[in-house]
């Protein structure tokens, strides 16, 4: 006998998606891919700088002090240990930012935000923001935004937003 926590699967749930539920989740796969493309080229094209990189860095411009763990940037920035390790890499190379020891931990460290860093977001801020606005913000209503806010945060809580 199943224990009494158990969910109950019906054979409903076995069936294939509705058409709302087909079109729902196609819409926000295609959605995501085409913003993102869209961003990150505008960004790469501009200042040389990957959508991905501008998230790391602006990560880090909100952090205290500039800089973060690098299983918490890793965590913000949506990206797996190895990816983000790849990526600071490259940011290191290119002198964005750099590793900095952590004092309390010695197997941890941090990526921290150097000035050329800083520069480098404060120069691609513009692009990135009208990029967003006109591929995305300029298509609704401030309500549907909201609207919008409210049902991603339904399956993805916010943290501290």
């Amino acid at each position: 006998m199943a224990a009494a926590t158990a969910v109950e699967i019906t054979h409903a749930d076995h069936e294939a998606m509705t058409l709302g539920e087909l079109r729902a989740w196609r819409g926000i796969l295609r959605a995501h891919a085409c913003l993102a493309k869209r961003i990150d080229a505008e960004l790469d094209g501009a200042h040389g700088l990957p959508m991905t990189s501008y998230e790391v860095l602006h990560h880090l411009d909100e952090a205290s002090g500039g800089r973060m763990r690098m299983c918490d940037l890793a965590e913000q920035a949506q990206l797996s240990r190895s990816g983000l390790t790849r990526l600071v890499d490259r940011l290191q190379r290119d002198g964005l930012l750099e590793r900095c020891s952590c004092t309390h931990d010695a197997r941890g460290s941090y990526a921290c935000l150097t000035d050329a860093g800083r520069g480098r977001l404060q120069e691609a801020r513009v692009t990135h923001l009208a990029a967003l606005r006109s591929a995305f913000f300029a298509r609704f209503s401030e309500e549907e935004l909201a609207l919008m806010a409210d049902m991603w945060e339904r399956i993805a809580p916010c943290n501290g937003l």
